[in-house]
């Protein structure tokens, strides 16, 4: 009998054992699962850097300024000056006017190299610049044979008349979208000039001609297209704005005022121009119709040109000193000095790029 017990008892033992080991390796492999890997931190985006470009004079040498830096586009030994300018992917391309020293010639510069628009017989002269997909545009103007002024349209050099010369008239800006070249201008009615709006070649005249009225730019964004100039009411002139040919007041006409550009972001359009104070003319900006002074009043200034770049404005004109014009660029209404003051200088026009 004890033969048998104890070898049962022996078994019984050796599977309590077992499995009591069994129950302790089962809780010493549990799987604890690892801890979730910790996420590299997202890299700090690199604050865009802002190349600004700004085309005027300085003297009678035509100059554009790279953050400040000037450079030459003449020698100086012929009246010039650089009207606009626009960047496209690395190219920088500059428009204006240079003497011949008879008459005065529409130049293009690519990178700070020349080429004439007009051949040197006739006065012309080149105002706005606008590259898309690689074509060149170019809004300008030439007295032709009769000595009318001949508003014109360069495409990679080629002219194309815009009216026929039977009387004056004058392309100011140049803006392609979706395949559309917009540019605007004036022409002589006979009595006054009538400013238009040209959309690929044909003309829709946005004033009734019966006052002198100037468009100054032309900005297209989407379906809508923006037209900055000024209208005479009989007595003063009225800082204008036309969204798709609907003429809104930027100012009351009590006093002299005009308008020489606009820029369109998002849902605000900002009217960059002047309102004579009766002493001065005080540089402005409209945005969506409210006025702002750019300059004090102490002195006249006068804007030309206005660019928006990732949230900052800038606009460039010009301010007298006392003595003389001072081209100027102002970033959020904070000034920078271009010239010293010791030769007429003007800032034309402001293009900016974010790299």
């Amino acid at each position: 009998m004890k033969k048998l017990i104890y070898p049962v008892l022996k078994a019984g033992f050796i599977f309590l054992f077992l499995c009591l080991a069994a129950a302790c390796g089962s809780d010493n492999n549990t799987l604890v699962p690892e801890p979730e890997p910790t996420p590299n931190p997202e890299p700090t985006p690199m604050p865009a850097v802002q190349e600004v470009y700004v085309a005027g004079v300085d003297g009678n040498t035509a100059k554009i300024w790279k953050n400040g830096v000037p450079q030459n586009l003449t020698d100086g030994s012929e009246d010039a000056v650089a009207n606009s300018v626009f960047v496209h992917n690395n190219d920088v391309y500059v428009v204006g006017v240079e003497s011949n020293g008879t008459y005065l010639v529409a130049k293009l510069w690519k990178n700070g190299i020349s080429q004439n628009l007009s051949d040197g017989t006739n006065e012309a002269n080149a105002l706005s610049v606008f590259v898309n997909d690689g074509d060149v545009y170019v809004a300008g103007r030439e007295i032709n044979s009769d000595m009318f002024s001949v508003a014109k349209l360069w495409k990679n050099g080629v002219p194309q008349n815009l009216t026929n010369g039977s009387s004056d008239a004058f392309a100011y800006s140049v803006f392609v979208s979706d395949g559309n070249v917009y540019v605007t201008g004036r022409e002589h009615n006979g009595t006054s000039y009538v400013a238009k709006l040209w959309k690929n070649g044909v003309a829709k005249n946005l004033t009734d001609g019966l006052n002198n009225a100037t468009p100054n730019a032309v900005f297209v964004k989407g379906n809508d297209v923006y037209v900055a100039g000024f209208e005479n009411n009989g007595t003063n002139y009225i800082a204008k704005l036309w969204k798709n040919g609907a003429p809104q007041n930027l100012s009351d006409g009590s006093k002299d005022a005009r308008a020489y550009a606009v820029f369109v972001n998002d849902d605000d359009v900002y009217v960059t121009g002047y309102e004579n104070s009766g002493s001065n003319y005080i540089a402005k900006v409209w945005k969506n119709g409210k006025m702002e002074n750019l300059a004090d009043g102490i002195a006249h200034s006068v804007p030309n040109s206005i660019y928006m770049s990732n949230g900052d404005v800038y606009i460039a004109g010009r301010e007298h000193n006392g003595t003389e014009s001072i081209a100027k660029l102002w970033k959020n209404g904070t000034p920078q000095i271009l010239t010293d003051g010791t030769n007429y200088g003007n800032a034309k026009a402001v293009f900016v790029v974010e790299r």
